[in-house]
């Protein structure tokens, strides 16, 4: 057989070998990708004895040479590796068996031979006549080694079996394999091909139909729609389960009457499957400087929704197969967060769907109903798909807070399928009764309040917080996008009007009061309303609209800025709460009279709330001393508190440290700082936990007019979301525990009571000092069954 030879050793070899007329040894490397043999041990010990019978060079520089097989040999030993390699072997001669064994294998052999050849093995018919004539047994079985199904693996164990049954064995097991995977390949060929000539059949006989149909003139109606939902089943892509499926229902509609209402049943059914975009996908925009750019077109801010957008298309251009994400954007009204949705799917070069979740009390509203029921349809999800017409579009949930429930089942349980990565790329719609896959679908719901989404729901989605506007943003947003807006909708340009920055200003303070931009632009449009009537009644000139026109458009100012209290007040605090509106500030009043009860408490307080209420009272009782508040004081007065405005329902426990404080400032006659606004939970022990929202009530403490905000000393890791315009305008006080707040917020420290000398009377056993109970110093009174313990002054 003919070899090329370019390696440098192998080439000298064979030089070497002509120039002494002797044989050359041919051995396999054990690794076939290695390029140069360094060391003798990367060969095979067992080779081949050839004789060179020809070699010529070639332009190239490699060398053909054509060598002939004399026999097997064991390598001894190298014992030279360069310029070519050179070695002492042993040369391994077959011993001739025989026997009923040698020739029972041979003619198994050679029937699997001619077995192998008829079904299609890649080797001459000649072979098996070839075999059929050999009769030294260790040749036939060596010469099954030609065949190109036989890897190098095995003709190099087939080398190196020496003993001719053994190898005779080899071989046979070898070829049984083969002949094995022959015959199944023959099955899997003409099970396929019986499959299309039957399917072949069936169109030559429906073609045939459909002409005879046409030269009679008699073509059925019902037969031609059939046939035209045939062809949309076949043209609609969809998986084989769910072609079948289809299918079916069609053969099924063909023996019903045309007559009967189940035709359009089945009709209605097979129109959704084959309308629903099965493998039809928009591809993604992975630009992500152009994303980025279309994004800050959109929207002002949102620093953080954008960039975990980026992140995701980043990841995208790395790996195709990463599911999309379930966002949920929670925040008050008029930040953004629909819009936002649009201003994604834009950036991804996706389509955009929105349902609107709000009032929804109906299960089958998200998963459909089933088609035993007249006029049934599937669930709001998969219309919207079909609607968007690719199975990847941004689905946007709107309002996924006010779901309601009630006897008709609970959408937000419906919802926890298609919200779940691990679960909907096969989500099962009652109607289709078929999976269908949602897993290429970017889900974004949006909320105004976290609270009230379900924890498993809300547990499968990504919370991103849109606590709302800074002053400044809410004036950029309205001079790039709100006012522009609202001059073309209202057919004015630049030269027709003009509002200064002062006006916008005074319009964000004092005519809005939001956590969004939703007023600030009704507001634009109602000035760009009556700038349009003064044009159309014929003014010329441009219209500058200031501080003194903006009163004039708008009326007079609604909000005052800064609405704390003008001076110091004593049984007052500010605190600071989020509501669906975003952040807002609330004043807690507290005032003492004489009476029995502890406290009163109104306002619309919730039960969260009024035990706040009885925590801070109770730590104020056990500090009584310390605080300079006489005991009898609780015996003969009571408390009332009261959180305006009295119509709005309030619940939580941030306002913990604002009643104390309040009480405390009622109970000493000590005032409370009226720059000071504060937030923070209470516990017994007066220790301030942290609390929520801190980024919305930073914001509202900051449009009243606040300059000095309390927050829990653990709330400092949200600090870094707060913009640094607002930090430097507020002074922020962190604090760990009631004592700290109290020093920050009243005018002056609560001076403690003097402890009076207990009385020794006559004839006591004199007392030795004992040291306070821990309990006792850390502010609670002692257990009612221990009384206070004396010490006798020294």
């Amino acid at each position: 057989m003919p070899l090329q030879v370019g390696r440098e050793k192998s080439v000298n070899a064979l030089n070497a070998a002509v120039a002494s007329g002797g044989p050359i040894a041919l051995v396999t490397q054990r690794q076939a990708e290695q390029e140069e043999i360094d060391n003798p041990a990367e060969l095979y010990e067992v080779g081949t004895l050839a004789k060179i019978a020809q070699v010529v060079q070639l332009q190239d520089g490699t060398v053909r040479a054509i060598v002939q097989g004399q026999g097997r040999l064991r390598v001894h030993e190298f014992t030279q590796t360069s310029p070519h390699i050179q070695a002492t072997i042993e040369e391994l001669r077959d011993k001739p068996p025989s026997g009923v064994e040698v020739e029972a294998l041979m003619r198994t052999v050679q029937a699997q031979i001619e077995q192998y050849v008829a079904n299609g093995a890649p080797v001459p018919p000649e072979a098996a006549v070839a075999a059929r004539n050999i009769s030294e047994p260790g040749l036939l079985a060596d010469m099954v080694a030609y065949s190109p199904d036989m890897t190098t693996e095995q003709r190099q164990e087939l080398l190196e079996t020496i003993d001719v049954v053994e190898r005779l064995k080899l071989v046979s097991n070898f070829l049984a394999r083969q002949v094995e995977i022959l015959e199944l390949k023959g099955k899997i060929q003409s099970e396929v091909k019986s499959e299309m000539d039957k399917t072949q059949r069936e169109y030559i006989l429906r073609e045939q139909l459909k002409a005879i149909q046409r030269e009679l003139g008699e073509e059925d109606p019902q037969q031609a729609e059939i046939n035209e939902l045939r062809e949309k089943v076949e043209a609609a892509g969809m998986p084989e389960e769910i072609k079948a499926r289809a299918i079916k229902e069609i053969d099924r509609m063909s023996r019903i009457p045309s007559a009967s209402p189940e035709v359009g049943v089945i009709r209605t059914y097979v129109d959704w499957l084959v309308g629903l975009p099965w493998n039809v996908s928009t591809d993604d925009q992975l630009d992500i400087k152009a994303a980025a750019r279309i994004l800050d077109e959109d929207h002002y801010g949102l620093e953080k929704i954008k960039e975990r957008i980026l992140e995701y298309l980043a990841v995208r251009t790395l790996a195709d197969t990463i599911r999309s994400p379930i966002l949920a954007f929670v925040g008050p009204p008029g930040v953004g967060k629909t819009s936002l949705g649009k201003s994604i799917a834009r950036a991804m070069g996706r389509k955009f769907v929105r349902m609107s979740l709000g009032g929804i009390h109906d299960e089958a509203e998200i998963r459909g109903h089933r088609r035993t029921y007249i006029g049934a349809l599937p669930g709001r999800i998969i219309q919207n798909i079909k609607t968007a017409g690719t199975n990847n579009p941004v689905f946007m949930l709107d309002e996924v807070d006010k779901i309601g429930m009630d006897f008709r089942g609970d959408p937000s349980s419906a919802l926890l399928e298609v919200l779940d990565p691990e679960q909907n790329n096969t989500f099962q719609d009652n109607y289709l009764e078929v999976p269908f896959d949602l897993s290429k679908t970017l889900f974004i719901a949006t909320g105004n309040l976290l609270d009230p989404i379900p924890p498993p729901l809300r547990d499968r989605m990504e919370i991103v917080q849109l606590p709302g506007y800074t002053e400044h943003e809410k004036i950029e947003i309205a001079k790039r996008f709100l006012i522009p807006k609202q001059m073309t909708n209202h057919g004015l340009n630049e030269k027709r009007i003009q509002i200064t920055d002062e006006a916008m200003v005074e319009l964000v303070r004092s005519y809005t009061k939001e956590a969004g931009v939703r007023n600030i632009e009704r507001e634009i449009a109602n000035i760009m309303r009556k700038v349009a009537r003064s044009v159309a009644e014929g003014r010329k000139r441009k219209t500058i609209v200031d501080v003194r026109k903006l009163e004039e458009y708008l009326g007079p100012p609604r909000f005052e800025y800064g609405e704390l209290e003008p001076e110091d007040q004593t049984g007052a605090a500010t605190g600071l709460v989020v509501t669906e509106v975003g952040g807002d500030v609330v004043a807690v009043e507290v005032t003492r009279m004489e009476g029995k009860e502890d406290f009163i408490l109104t306002g619309q307080l919730g039960e969260v709330m009024r035990e706040s209420a009885r925590a801070g009272l109770s730590y104020i009782r056990a500090r009584a001393a310390d605080l300079g508040i006489p005991r009898e004081t609780f015996e003969k007065n009571t408390l009332h508190i009261h959180v305006p405005a009295g119509s709005i329902p309030k619940d939580g426990p941030s306002a913990g440290i604002t009643m104390a404080t309040a009480m405390v400032s009622a109970l000493t006659g000590i005032p409370v700082n009226k720059d000071v606004a504060m937030t923070g939970e209470i516990t017994l022990r007066g220790r301030v936990l942290p609390i929520g929202g801190l980024k919305s009530k930073i914001l509202a403490a900051h449009l009243s007019g606040a300059k000095i905000v309390i927050i829990p000393r653990k709330n400092e890791k949200d600090l870094r979301d707060i913009p640094e315009e607002i930090r430097k305008q507020i002074k922020l006080i962190l604090v760990d525990t009631m004592d700290q707040v109290l020093e920050a917020a009243l005018r002056r420290k609560p001076q403690p009571l003097k402890a009076e000398p207990p009385k020794i009377v006559e004839g006591d056993t004199p007392l030795r000092p004992q040291p306070e109970s821990p309990v006792r110093r850390s502010g609670f009174p002692p257990p009612a069954d221990q009384p206070p313990v004396a010490v006798r002054p020294s």
